[in-house]
């Protein structure tokens, strides 16, 4: 018999991440530290009222039923989280539950786009913004960013054949990789730009809780005409440390997030409630603890981008996310290769720019998911490694 497996397929090769990892156990075997900063997975204890609220609900056993939609409560804690933090008013059909924002990506473009529409996506960008479209058989188009324009697309420069031919644009701000946020001035040109052309905006707004040096994150949809041709994914990953929980929130335009709930109808039974239950805890709890681990993520930031400069390595300050990104030392060429040889020599990990998209080339990403005094341990080996000249 033979097996053939769907063509779409030969698009996914095996992750980075796995790599990095394998090569990770390889230095490990040898007795040396590693200072593991390529995944972005938050190292910080979930807030105990999430906890405690998860335990009770886990310990009724009529909560091990399906679930089917979102609770009534998460759903009124979602809207009063919108209208407390951004100032957004929403109603019920405004507001859906996914698994996680990474499945809601990877799916949405299954409810917007035919095979051969073109989806706009950013380069460098997060992965999966290429991913969830290209399974929707949509045409991957890349709009570039490049530092020299802050990290913003130039819509102006985006070809009008491309925009004519396309259903939805990916945009994310603060931006992972490339750590930078956008100013007012960029989405109120990018709205009207994009109803201009009848193109929908999926705005993923995962760290808008994690922005440094005063700067307060913001959500699309706070600017005007934004519902009638955008949606939000809001997530609880990062700013409540409930990652592996897998909660997040669809938002927005009430026609395009219906639809999506249409869709998770037949492929989901919703969400296991006892994570329900602690997403509520979170989002009607206080805010404490997600503005202490904002100062936190800035102390390391600071540790990392100022100590690296200091050994020569020039690594920019990170305006938001919890990463920082920055180009290889002069004297080297190839991203992947300098990461091997830098984990090799100074039993540091990152990511390499590459994995990003094509102008990821000749950059690395660093997580800043070790302490204080790790980073700083780490910036030494980065030193004493003979690798920045």
């Amino acid at each position: 018999m033979k097996l053939q497996a769907a063509e779409r397929m030969k698009n996914f090769g095996e992750g980075i991440f796995q790599l990095l990892d394998e090569k990770k156990r390889e230095v490990e075997k040898t007795g040396r530290k590693v200072y593991n900063l390529s995944v972005g997975t938050p190292d910080f204890p979930t807030d105990p009222h999430i906890m405690k609220a998860v335990m009770e609900a886990a310990g009724n056993s009529a909560n091990y039923k399906y679930a089917l939609k979102m609770l009534p409560e998460l759903g009124e804690a979602v809207r009063e989280r919108f209208k407390e933090r951004y100032h957004v008013t929403l109603n019920e059909r405004e507001v859906t539950d996914v698994y996680g924002s990474q499945e809601g990506i990877t799916h949405i473009g299954l409810t917007l786009c035919n095979p051969g529409d073109v989806a706009l996506v950013p380069d460098p960008g997060y992965p999966v913004f290429s991913i969830g479209p290209l399974l929707a058989q949509a045409d991957i188009q890349t709009y570039e960013l490049r530092a020299e324009n802050g990290y913003l697309p130039d819509l102006k420069s985006i070809d009008e054949e491309i925009c004519r031919k396309t259903k939805f644009m990916m945009v994310s701000y603060p931006l992972n990789p490339v750590c930078k946020i956008a100013p007012d001035s960029f989405y109120e040109e990018l709205i009207p730009w994009a109803q201009a052309h009848d193109i929908i905006i999926v705005h993923d707004n995962a760290y808008s809780d994690i922005i440094f040096d005063g700067h307060i994150g913001k959500s699309i949809l706070q600017f005007k005409g934004a519902k009638e041709n955008c949606v939000e994914f809001y997530s609880l990953s990062k700013s409540y440390n409930y990652t592996g929980a897998r909660a997040g929130f669809l938002v927005g335009n009430e026609t395009l997030v219906q639809n999506f709930k249409k869709l998770h109808s037949q492929i989901d039974y919703g969400t296991f409630l006892p994570v329900q239950y602690g997403a509520i805890a979170a989002l009607k709890g206080p805010d404490t603890g997600v503005k202490e681990r904002c100062a936190q993520y800035q102390r390391r930031r600071d540790a990392l981008c100022g100590g690296l400069r200091k050994i020569g390595w020039h690594i920019p300050d990170s305006e938001g996310t919890m990463f920082a990104w920055g180009k290889i030392p002069e004297g080297f060429t190839d991203d992947v290769a300098f990461v091997m040889e830098l984990l090799e020599k100074s039993g540091v990990l990152c990511t390499p720019g590459s994995s990003f998209g094509k102008l990821g080339r000749g950059y690395v990403r660093f997580a800043l998911t070790l302490t204080v005094e790790e980073i700083g341990q780490a910036v030494a080996a980065i030193g004493n490694s003979g690798m920045i000249k």
